[in-house]
C-alpha cells in the first residue's frame, strides 16, 4: 500500500478530523485475554508480530504489520498516538472508512472535479515536499560552509542588566516611581553606571533601582538574536565583565554586564544547520522538477488585466512543510 497515498488520504480527507476525535473518545475495545503466568509468577511477554503478517485487507490492497508501522511513523504526533495507543482498534475502523470513501469518490469521478482536484494536488504536492525534506542529503561541506558563514547564529551570552525606563516604555511603571522623560532616564542611567564603575555590587544596585523586576538583573543565557537589536548588538561585543554605557531600546536605558559568551562547535551546531538547510534543498529539488516538466506559460494570456494590475491575488493553496521538530 503506497505510503504517500495513505498519508494524504488520512490527513487530507474531510473525515480525518472525525477519525482523530473518534479514535480518542470511542470506548476502548475489549482487552485481549490476559497471558498465563509462568511458573515463576511473572507474566509471559506477548509474542512479537511477524512483520510480514498481513494485518489489513481492503479489496485488493493489503497492509502488513511492517507497512502499518512504517505508515504510522509518517503521521504527526497526535495522529500517531491514536494509531498506536489504546484506541488503535477504533482508529483502524475510521482509517478503513477513509479508504473506502476515498475509493468510492474516485469511482464516481469526484477527484476529477476542479475544486477537489486542486485540493488533491495540493495534498500530494505537500506530501512530496515533506518527503523531499525528510530525505534530501545535506553534505558535510554544505554544513561546514553554513557554519563558517553564520557563526554568530550559534553564539550565546550570559548577562546581567539594569533597566531605567522612560515614558512610553512597555515596561509597567513601578509603584511610587516617577514616569521619567528620556533625558531624565538617561541621566539616571549614567548615575547608575558611575556607581557600578566605583565598585558597587551590580546585583544589589539592580535590585534597588532597576525597572526590570528580574532578580539581581540576571538574564541568564540567551542566544544571539533573542534580545532586541540594540541590546543584542552590545551584548555580543562588550568585553566580559565590563560595565556598558547606557544602551537605549524601546524599553528604556540599559546598563549591561556580560558574564560569559559561548559558541557551539560545528558538531553541536550540525543538527540545527541541517534543519535550516532542508527546506532550501527541498525547494531546489522542486525547482528541478519544474524545469524537467518542460512547462510553457503563455505570458500574454496570464498577464494581469489593466484594471486588476494593483489588486491582491486570490489565495492559492501551496505546498508547505510540516513543523520540524
Amino acid at each position: 500500500m503506497n505510503r504517500v497515498t495513505l498519508y494524504t488520504v488520512i490527513l487530507g480527507s474531510a473525515l480525518s478530523v472525525n477519525c482523530l476525535v473518534s479514535a480518542q473518545t470511542a470506548p476502548p475495545a475489549a482487552a485481549p485475554p490476559a497471558a498465563k503466568p509462568l511458573s515463576s509468577g511473572i507474566q509471559a511477554p506477548p509474542a512479537p508480530t511477524d512483520p510480514n503478517k498481513i494485518v489489513l485487507v481492503i479489496g485488493s490492497e493489503k497492509l502488513t504489520a511492517a507497512d502499518y508501522d512504517k505508515m504510522v511513523q509518517s503521521f504527526p504526533p497526535q495522529l500517531r498516538a491514536a494509531a498506536t495507543g489504546p484506541q488503535r482498534r477504533a482508529f483502524i475502523d475510521q482509517f478503513v472508512m477513509l479508504k473506502v470513501a476515498a475509493r468510492e469518490a474516485e469511482k464516481r469521478g469526484l477527484d476529477k472535479k476542479s475544486d477537489y482536484m486542486l485540493q488533491r494536488d495540493n495534498l500530494l504536492a505537500t506530501a512530496e515536499f515533506q518527503d523531499l525534506m525528510a530525505n534530501v542529503k545535506i553534505s558535510d561541506a554544505e554544513i561546514a560552509k553554513y557554519y563558517e558563514d553564520h557563526k554568530g547564529e550559534f553564539e550565546s551570552a550570559k548577562a546581567h542588566h539594569i533597566l531605567i525606563r522612560f515614558k512610553g516604555s512597555p515596561v509597567p511603571l513601578g509603584k511610587d516611581k516617577k514616569d521619567l522623560t528620556e533625558d531624565e532616564a538617561l541621566a539616571k542611567a549614567k548615575e547608575v553606571q558611575k556607581r557600578l564603575l566605583a565598585g558597587e555590587d551590580f546585583e544589589k544596585v539592580a535590585n534597588e533601582v532597576s525597572d526590570d523586576t528580574t532578580h539581581n538583573g540576571d538574564l541568564g543565557n540567551f542566544e544571539r538574536g533573542k534580545m532586541v537589536k540594540e541590546f543584542d548588538d552590545e551584548a555580543f561585543i562588550l568585553p566580559i565583565g565590563k560595565i556598558s554605557d547606557p544602551v537605549k531600546t524601546q524599553f528604556g536605558y540599559h546598563i549591561i554586564r556580560v558574564d560569559a559568551r559561548t559558541s557551539k562547535t560545528l558538531a553541536e551546531a550540525t543538527p540545527e544547520i541541517e534543519k535550516k538547510l532542508r527546506p532550501e534543498e527541498a525547494k531546489k529539488e522542486m525547482d528541478e522538477l519544474k524545469t524537467k516538466a518542460n512547462v510553457t506559460i503563455d505570458e500574454d494570456f496570464f498577464k494581469a488585466p489593466p484594471q486588476a494590475a494593483h489588486a491582491m491575488p486570490p489565495h492559492m493553496p501551496t505546498p508547505t512543510p510540516a513543523p520540524t521538530k
